[in-house]
């Protein structure tokens, strides 16, 4: 199997295969696979119209995406598996990420053990944009004071401001951090400040959408996001200055508010944090799209290794 470190060249040749079916979980978008090359060799193959995704790190190696293709070849899955096992001092950690529901049988089938990782939060962008009803009326609250106290501008996000977002971005996680001592918490926003800046870098080439909250001329907020399927927008990025009451229900409300051409708003999952889980219950999704992990059977269980999850994955 012939292994390709990820490019920008390589966008339409991997949305070919992410786009063979419509998908629900917000990692099947190139916006969110490459920005995650910081931290990762993040390597494609594709093998008899089977395509790969391989992320690798000092750790191991894993298949960041079930095999993709109009015809599912049991024996590249087996490939992949031995290339996996080649980074991998412990075959256990060879495994395949982000199984969709939908394909759950035809892993089970071919005798893989498929486990639980994570949902997305999927919620109706009308809801989210309008606020109304009991359900948001602690949010409607917020948003009105913000717009009461406030003298803003609510702006598309330019290349110029790309590094005052990775500022706001720095003193933001220094509040989390003073708040959250738990290191894989630090880790991971660690881990998710160097791909805002890869995103930020290649914004243009990767075709993301961006919008900034100024006040005082100052940039006090940034959302970034990307069209995930025809009816579903993906938020990705939203920072604030957690001083400012009200900001973060103001840019998400009225980013939201724009995106008319969508039926959902997928925020992605919790990285298995409470309170971020808490805050995604908090928009009330209409669903919760899982993701499932899949290892073969009777493997030593005994492994160290995090799923990328666990370490900062979105």
């Amino acid at each position: 199997m012939k292994l390709n470190k990820i490019s920008l060249r390589d966008k339409g040749l991997i949305g070919r295969y992410l786009f063979l079916s419509r998908r629900d979980l917000s990692v099947y978008n190139f916006n969110n696979i490459y920005i995650w090359k910081g931290l990762f060799d993040i390597l494609w193959s594709v093998e008899k119209g089977n395509f790969c995704l391989f992320f690798k790190d000092k750790l191991g190696s894993f298949l960041y995406l079930p095999v993709l293709g109009e015809r599912i070849r049991p024996e590249t899955i087996s490939r992949a598996f031995e290339v996996m096992d080649e980074f991998n001092p412990n075959p256990e950690n060879s495994r395949i990420e982000n199984i969709e529901q939908e394909e759950l049988s035809f892993y089970r089938d071919l005798g893989y053990d498929c486990v639980f990782k994570s949902y997305d939060y999927l919620c109706l962008r009308s809801g989210l944009a309008k606020l109304e009803g009991n359900v948001f009326k602690s949010k409607r609250a917020s948003y009105n004071y913000f717009t009461k106290h406030y003298s803003f501008e609510y702006a598309p996000f330019s290349l110029e401001s790309k590094e005052n977002c990775l500022g706001l971005y720095r003193k933001w996680m220094a509040g989390r951090k003073s708040s959250n001592p738990d290191p894989v918490y630090q880790a991971m926003m660690e881990d998710s400040l160097k791909s805002l800046r890869i995103l930020l870098d290649n914004y243009k080439d990767l075709g993301c959408r961006g919008r900034v909250v100024r006040i005082e001329n100052r940039i006090k907020a940034f959302s970034f996001g990307f069209k995930l399927n025809p009816q579903t927008f993906c938020i990705l990025y939203e920072i604030t200055d957690l001083s400012i009451r009200g900001l973060a229900q103001f840019i998400f409300r009225s980013f939201c508010s724009e995106l008319k051409g969508n039926k959902y708003i997928n925020v992605m999952d919790d990285s298995g944090l409470e309170n971020l889980k808490k805050v995604k219950l908090s928009y009330h999704p209409v669903k919760l799209i899982p993701s499932y992990i899949a290892k073969r059977k009777n493997l030593n269980r005994d492994s160290d290794y995090f799923s990328h999850s666990q370490v900062g994955g979105k």
